[in-house]
């Protein structure tokens, strides 16, 4: 597989904000740093998975909504709920909020993986729909970020370019999927820890987890010591 280049200090999470396999994995990456004392020493870069530009469609809420409770069930702590909103709020789309990920970088890797993590929370813990801009400027607001910085950024469709440079990278093999991790070493890893199966057709069964060990963590974060 293609190289990532990787600074030292620093994980790159591949990932769809839509994900919920990504967000157990964004939330074991932020805790097991925390744990470990390596806020400062670790950084997390979050790049956009695509799904709905890899695939050329919405991610079928039927199929999230069978492994929203199954990974749920490996991070509690993380943030979830089944949807309570209208259904016509659910997004259809992330694509807005990855750019505003990317666009929070100019406030540093730390204020941007903050936001990505504030807008999985919002998204599978607190039903709000990050389709929209106003919610994706309360989440920025709610982590600390200078949300006039995010909206101009979002404004100027910068982010969007980069987005779609990462869709070949996500289609081919250089990135095998949300979650891919890469870390200064030239190592990777697609969903750590976590061995599943699709128990009947995806959307109308049920992931089924044959293996589930967050303990690989500890030695992921510090593979990305300097």
């Amino acid at each position: 597989m293609p190289p990532i280049d990787v600074t030292p200090g620093t994980v790159v999470l591949y990932a769809d904000i839509g994900c919920p396999w990504a967000h157990v994995a964004h939330h074991r990456l932020f805790t097991t740093r925390r744990r470990l004392g390596l806020q400062e020493d670790v950084r997390i870069d979050v790049r956009p998975f695509p799904l709905e530009l890899i695939n050329d469609m919405a991610t079928p809420k039927l199929i999230l909504d069978a492994e929203l409770p199954v990974a749920g069930g490996l991070e509690p702590a993380a943030g979830w709920q089944v949807w309570q909103a209208p259904a016509h709020d659910y997004p259809v789309t992330t694509v807005l909020a990855m750019e505003a990920v990317e666009v929070a970088k100019d406030q540093g890797l730390e204020a941007s993986a903050a936001l990505d993590r504030g807008l999985r929370r919002a998204l599978f813990g607190q039903s709000r729909n990050v389709s929209m801009r106003h919610e994706v400027l309360a989440v920025a607001d709610s982590c600390g970020l200078d949300v006039e910085a995010v909206r101009k950024g979002l404004a100027s469709g910068r982010a969007r370019a980069y987005i779609e440079e990462q869709v070949p990278l996500c289609r081919g093999s250089t990135v095998q999927g949300s979650p891919t991790l890469f870390f200064p070493d030239g190592t990777w890893v697609h969903n750590p820890g976590v061995r599943l199966r699709w128990e009947g057709a995806e959307g109308v069964g049920f992931p089924v987890v044959e293996r589930d060990d967050p303990g690989v963590y500890d030695d992921l974060v510090r593979r990305a010591l300097p």
